[in-house]
């Protein structure tokens, strides 16, 4: 439990660092979401951003930057719209390969990346 309860405080810190980085456009915000009885953690985008500069007409912004579970004593990437990818602040942080699933290959994939398959 010692294990599980260090991933949730890297992957937190990890995610909460990602907060810190001023968005260009001051409509637009990232939330954490942070469920440690599942065991998933994300960073959301969400706001409005201006179509063109021509009009005052915006469209809305809502996805997932960063989803990450804890599952089998693994950390499971769901999904990483990072740019230098959350696998690496991981690893910078002493979780090993074998601890990390890049879940968004499909396994036959995972098999060629060094990291964790299932």
């Amino acid at each position: 439990m010692d294990r599980i309860n260090n991933y949730r405080e890297i992957i937190q810190k990890i995610i909460l660092s990602y907060t810190k980085i001023p968005y260009p456009d001051e409509n637009i915000k990232l939330e954490t979401v942070f469920d440690t009885q599942q065991d998933r953690y994300l960073l959301m985008i969400v706001g409005r951003e201006k179509i063109n500069s021509k009009y005052s007409a915006t469209k809305r912004v809502h996805g997932c930057l960063i989803h990450v579970d804890i599952w089998d004593d693994k950390i499971w990437i769901q999904q990483d719209g990072t740019e230098e990818g959350i696998a690496r602040d991981l690893l910078d942080a002493g979780i090993t390969k074998d601890k990390i699933v890049l879940a968004f290959y499909d396994p036959q994939i995972r098999e060629e990346t060094g990291f964790a398959i299932a």
